[in-house]
């Protein structure tokens, strides 16, 4: 039997393969690859599978590494040292920093065309300071491919859940899973 990253390798590979509809909406582009967070580090040295896997299938691949950007971000911040001092007041910047790794996305997205998926890895990393909800409905409608979101956690009845942490947020992006059954739009 495969492994559960394999199977999802497998399964993201039979997703890129179909004919991509050109007419649908931004939040109809995205698609979650959802495995289990102790699968974080299985996931992240496979990436170049499933880079192969878009290959195969035809499409184009672009990886976006968010891991990073927090640390970032709050290392270039004018007000980095206050932060550090008193923690709660970096809340009122946080609306800034989902600002900026909207456009650093979104600039990936704009650079790749129409037949390529823009994967996000390191979403996990941005908790708890930005949510991968509102992250995602402020780029869906740059998507112009495919956005693949690496989201561990949880999906069921389109309510997911990153990292089991949180409640969950109902969303209509196209889960890709280790069990998948099918391949959709």
């Amino acid at each position: 039997m495969s492994s559960r990253v394999a199977r999802l390798v497998q399964n993201f590979e039979r997703h890129a393969s179909i004919p991509w509809p050109s007419n649908l909406a931004g939040p109809q582009r995205v698609w979650f690859a959802v495995y289990d967070k102790n699968d974080e580090r299985r996931v992240r040295a496979r990436l170049g599978e499933f880079a192969l896997a878009s290959g195969r299938a035809g499409r184009g691949w672009l990886l976006v590494d968010l891991t990073d950007a927090f640390p970032e971000w709050l290392a270039a911040h004018e007000y980095r040292d206050a932060y550090f001092a008193n923690p709660e007041a970096l809340e009122v910047a946080l609306d800034d920093f989902l600002a900026q790794i909207a456009e650093r996305v979104r600039q990936a997205l704009h650079a790749a065309d129409a037949n390529t998926v823009v994967a996000l890895v390191g979403v996990g990393a941005l908790f708890p300071f930005a949510r991968t909800s509102a992250l995602v409905k402020q780029i869906q409608d740059d998507v112009q491919g495919r956005l693949l979101v690496f989201f561990p956690g949880s999906h069921e009845n389109n309510v997911y859940r990153l990292l089991d942490a949180r409640d969950g947020w109902n969303y209509m992006a196209v889960p890709i899973t280790p069990d998948d059954g099918q391949a959709l739009p």
